[in-house]
């Protein structure tokens, strides 16, 4: 009984912090919003990160409830079912946030040429560097300044309030603000599914215990 309350107490830590995943995921994503580029409307390139947060948070919350009625069945099948997705997703994140951790210059260098390629499309594609700007309240690659050496005028996504006769409403470069905005989203990322992978640990660790009470109790009941 004593593993039965600790893994449903597990389990509901668990579906917590996966709704909370889910909640501030979706908060994100709404903040983002979403970009048209030659009719076609979608989300940009920053929106990455709040969709994975979605959706390991939703993985979370179904294996919980997977969980959650094998300890109500007391059904071994369904507890180690709900261990091994449990473990297996447990190593999936870890291996996430290590990457990210070790990698943390490699990941900045990456999305920083994600604003690089997207402006070496502006002569060709001007729609597609337009949506980023809106979405970013930024201003070319690295500032109004890349619009002058391209001898073109700033459209009106540079400015706040599409308002470019005052300077002070022109913004900042596209890539340092990309970067600025991935950087948090990955921090961010990295401690939740730190907090979640001790809970899925203890978790499982519980849900083994369980599945082995409960596969000795029918055995013992067998005789």
């Amino acid at each position: 009984m004593l593993s039965a309350l600790h893994v449903e107490s597990s389990l509901a830590l668990c579906g917590i912090i996966g709704i909370l995943g889910i909640v501030f995921g979706a908060l994100m994503l709404n903040s983002i919003g979403t970009i048209e580029v030659n009719g076609q409307v979608g989300f940009p390139v920053q929106a990455i990160m709040p969709i994975i947060l979605i959706t390991i948070g939703s993985i979370v919350v179904f294996i919980s409830f997977l969980g959650c009625c094998g300890a109500i069945r007391e059904s071994v099948c369904m507890t180690m079912s709900y261990a091994v997705f449990l473990l297996v997703l447990l190593i999936l994140q870890l291996t996430i946030v290590v990457l990210l951790w070790t990698n943390k210059e490699k990941f900045n260098t990456a999305m920083g040429e994600v604003i690089d390629k997207a402006w070496e499309q502006q002569s060709r594609e001007s729609g597609v560097f337009e949506a980023i700007q809106r979405s970013l309240k930024c201003c070319g690659k690295n500032g109004v300044s890349d619009y002058v050496l391209l001898l073109q005028t700033p459209p009106p996504s540079c400015c706040e309030r599409d308002d470019c006769l005052n300077p002070l409403n022109i913004y900042g470069g596209c890539r340092s603000k990309f970067q600025e905005f991935m950087s948090f989203s990955t921090d961010t990322a990295k401690y939740v599914g730190l907090g979640l992978i001790g809970v899925e640990l203890v978790g499982f660790i519980f849900a083994c215990c369980l599945a082995n009470n409960i596969r000795n109790y029918k055995r013992r009941n067998n005789y």
